[in-house]
């Protein structure tokens, strides 16, 4: 699958693609900088600074959005204002990293140290109640989740691990029974699964994104100009683009020089709709 550059080098460490037609097209992130990134009308570029970090951001069902920062959770309101909530944990040395929605309109985001210690990661749930709720821990690098087409299954990466792993899923039982999915060919980061239940994942240091079948076969590899891919999602009008996120994080001056672009490709396959919180 052929990719295109969309954009030019705008992140340090590019991350957590979203599209949602509440907000006319794709948000992403440049994660380490806090700031959430957007297409403005005439093409170009728009920046929003958010937090000392912002790991994942999704639609909120009332309009607005909802995003994890460094020590947790923040609402943004339809008049653009953000309000922090009560941090959950104080230690400086671990933050935020990746998260997505369940179909019951939860929001998911989980954590990692800087110099990864081992675990200890958590991922955090917050209700549309505004209570927050540890559904994992243990964990090193909390990185990519979403659910199944159907909502039955939740597909998670713990970097270090290597994998992707699967759950199951119901709003009263939550996330049970993990189990290995697929195990990758590099350092998995970020994930979507598309309306045919596959699961891309991009592979961070491996300059790809891999596609695994709903039994965990490897069917299909997007190529890409840079090793650091980040995270992908499926956007556009038809949600048939996969825009992948890239990162120049440790990356030596004027190597790779697409690096922190953002990418997209024509899959063949079409994505599913963003999930929203419902607080």
């Amino acid at each position: 699958m052929k990719v295109e550059q969309v954009t030019e080098p705008v992140t340090y460490h590019g991350e957590g693609p979203v599209w949602s037609d509440a907000w006319g097209g794709l948000r992403w992130l440049d994660m380490l900088a806090g700031d959430v990134l957007s297409f403005a009308p005439d093409g170009s570029v728009a920046r929003r600074h958010i937090d000392t970090v912002v790991a994942a951001v999704r639609p909120r069902r009332r309009g607005g959005a909802v995003l994890g920062v460094e020590r947790g959770f923040a609402l943004e309101g339809t008049d653009g204002k953000v309000a922090f909530l009560d941090p959950l944990w104080s230690d400086e040395r671990v933050r935020m990293n990746e998260g997505g929605c369940d179909p019951d309109g939860r929001f998911y985001c989980g954590s990692m140290a800087h110099g990864l210690r081992q675990r200890a990661g958590a991922v955090h749930r917050l209700d549309p109640d505004g209570s927050t709720t540890v559904v994992l821990d243990g964990v090193t690098v909390s990185n990519g989740l979403d659910w199944s087409p159907a909502g039955d299954r939740a597909y998670y990466v713990d970097t270090v691990t290597g994998r992707v792993d699967v759950f199951d899923y119901d709003r009263g039982g939550g996330l049970r029974g993990r189990r290995p999915f697929a195990v990758t060919s590099g350092s998995p980061g970020g994930l979507t699964v598309d309306a045919e239940g596959g699961v891309w994942v991009a592979l961070y240091g491996g300059g790809s994104v891999h596609r695994y079948a709903p039994n965990g076969a490897l069917d299909g590899i997007v190529a890409l100009p840079v090793t650091k891919v980040t995270a992908c999602a499926f956007g556009g009008p038809g949600l048939d683009r996969l825009f992948v996120t890239t990162s120049r994080e440790h990356l030596a001056p004027g190597a790779e020089p697409e690096a922190g672009a953002l990418f997209a490709c024509a899959p063949g396959v079409r994505g599913v709709p963003v999930r929203g919180f419902a607080g």
